[in-house]
Parts: C-alpha cells; sequence; structure tokens
C-alpha cells in the first residue's frame, strides 16, 4: 500500500521524465500490473508505450458495447499490430436488450447510474477483481477534467491501486508526434454512451 507522501514523492521526482522511465518505475515498484484501455483517441500511445517495456502487460478492455465501427476497427488493428495480451470483459447483457429495456438514458435521467453501472463499472471491477494488479497504467491526462487535473502522474485509485499516467502532461500535438514516430494509428470516432460531455467522468476515476 502506499502512502500520500511516497505519491507526492514519486509525482516530484518523475514530474518531467519520459513515458519509458514513468512505466519502467511502475514495474519497478511492482510488476504485478495491468494496461486498461477503450481505443479511444490516443490510446495507441499508452498500449504502446508500455508494451515497450513489458512486452505481455495484460491489457484489460472494457467494452461497453456501444462503439462506433470505427472505434471497433481501430481496435482490431491495434491488437493485431501491437500483438497485445487482450483480456476483453463485456456487460453481461447485451446492448440490443437493453436498447430495449432502458436504451441510453440521459445524465440527468435516474436510470442513468444503472446504465453505467451496467455498461462500465461492473465488467470493470469485475476485470480488476480477477487480476488484482497492484499497478493501473492509464492514458488519464492533465486538463480533460477537473478531477483529473489534480491527481499527478501517480495517483492512488478507490481501492488503493498505484495509478500510473505516463503522458500525464502531454498535449495532443505531443502525443501526435509520438504516434507518428512509431507509425501509430489514432481513430477519433469514438462515443462513450456514459458521457454526455467530454470533460465529464465516467465514474471508473473519481
Amino acid at each position: 500500500m502506499f502512502t500520500e507522501d511516497q505519491i507526492k514523492a514519486l509525482n516530484k521526482t518523475f514530474e518531467n521524465a519520459a513515458p519509458a522511465e514513468i512505466i519502467a518505475k511502475a514495474f519497478e515498484l511492482s510488476n504485478e500490473a495491468v494496461v486498461t484501455t477503450n481505443f479511444r483517441p490516443y490510446e495507441a500511445a499508452i498500449l504502446h508505450a508500455v508494451k515497450s517495456v513489458e512486452a505481455k502487460v495484460p491489457v484489460v478492455w472494457c467494452d461497453t458495447g456501444y462503439n462506433t465501427p470505427q472505434t471497433y476497427k481501430h481496435a482490431e488493428q491495434v491488437i493485431k499490430d501491437l500483438d497485445l495480451n487482450v483480456f476483453l470483459y463485456v456487460p453481461k447483457q447485451t446492448s440490443s436488450h437493453r436498447d430495449v429495456v432502458m436504451g441510453i438514458p440521459s445524465v440527468d435521467d435516474p436510470k442513468h447510474a444503472l446504465f453505467t453501472e451496467q455498461v462500465k463499472l461492473e465488467p470493470f471491477t469485475r476485470a480488476m477483481a480477477e487480476h488484482k494488479p497492484k499497478v493501473w497504467f492509464t492514458n488519464l491526462r492533465q486538463g480533460q477534467t477537473a478531477f483529473r487535473n489534480s491527481i499527478g502522474i501517480f495517483s492512488l485509485s478507490k481501492d488503493g491501486v498505484l495509478k500510473v499516467s505516463p503522458f500525464y502532461y502531454w498535449s495532443d500535438e505531443k502525443l501526435d508526434a509520438y504516434l507518428e514516430e512509431h507509425k501509430l494509428p489514432n481513430e477519433f470516432k469514438y462515443f462513450d454512451p456514459t458521457k454526455a460531455l467530454a470533460n465529464r467522468e465516467c465514474g471508473l476515476h473519481a
């Protein structure tokens, strides 16, 4: 278990470090790690960076069942090109069934919390319970939401897992250059049914 003082010290030490250094340090702290992805824009960067340090790292993909055709094609391409060790988690009910029962509720609909629990939180909780990671790599970045502005490169999840965001201080422009340098694809036709706004938290992180 990491203390807040340890987290502060790590953030200070690695504030200007390259993603590869940050990832190597995280694996030094524990090799019981996963990287999570939903194949939203710029996810290829975190997947490439972590895999470059540890080839067989488990990649947890929680698929809501509502991704666009473009996102599914992008995911298949990235999984194949990077030879990812993917563990797929999906909701217990199909999107077709849920569409009949409740559809996609708006954020102010009382059913929205249940919808989010079903399509995102339950599969994610199941994934973490099965893998039991001590380190969780993610592509959170400063400027995405108010909560994410407050956490730094290293932070603790609600369950005490060390959350590591190697590209935390990177801009879209820097990530564009990273993708270009490593010949990685990107895809912007991404849809998250649990968010009405891009700067709204979905519940996994906050």
